[in-house]
């Protein structure tokens, strides 16, 4: 494979991207259990906020796996990859509304800083497409961290 970026380059950068992955499938996961799981006075606003942002995670996971397999890799995609590799851990229960809003701002806030720890690798390598990538990510999950954390504030 010749695409202008070295193997132990793309393998770095697949290794980063697979946690990546990791991490959104894991939130895809905790924000469709909150979407299904939803209860209070703030039910109705909830449920449809949630489902929008599981619909956005579950398309973000075929575009993370589809560069990782560009790179010359395989994704991970059992539970129990993502669980070795993400950074969010399951939530045990079913919280209450405003915990669920609390955990989800720190899973999008957990997605970003991930993110962030690729670029130095794809910088390195010039890889121009998973810098766009990660650009938009990052764009998508600090939004929806600032959207989450307004429903907290007082």
């Amino acid at each position: 494979m010749d695409i202008g970026i070295s193997a132990s380059d793309r393998a770095k950068i697949a290794e980063g991207l697979s946690r990546l992955l990791a991490d959104n499938a894991t939130l895809y996961l905790k924000t469709h259990n909150f979407h299904w799981n939803v209860r209070g006075p703030m039910f109705q606003t909830l449920h449809l906020m949630f489902e929008a942002q599981y619909n956005e995670l579950w398309l973000a996971l075929d575009a993370i796996a589809e560069r990782i397999r560009a790179l010359g890799h395989d994704a991970p995609a059992t539970y129990s990859q993502f669980a070795k590799l993400s950074s969010i851990k399951e939530t045990a229960g079913v919280p209450e509304a405003k915990e669920m809003v609390r955990l989800l701002v720190q899973g999008h806030e957990a997605v970003a800083r991930t993110a962030r720890k690729i670029f130095p690798a794809v910088e390195k390598a010039g890889d121009e497409p998973t810098a766009d990538l990660l650009t938009q990510r990052l764009q998508i999950h600090e939004k929806t961290a600032w959207m989450l954390r307004s429903l907290l504030e007082q």
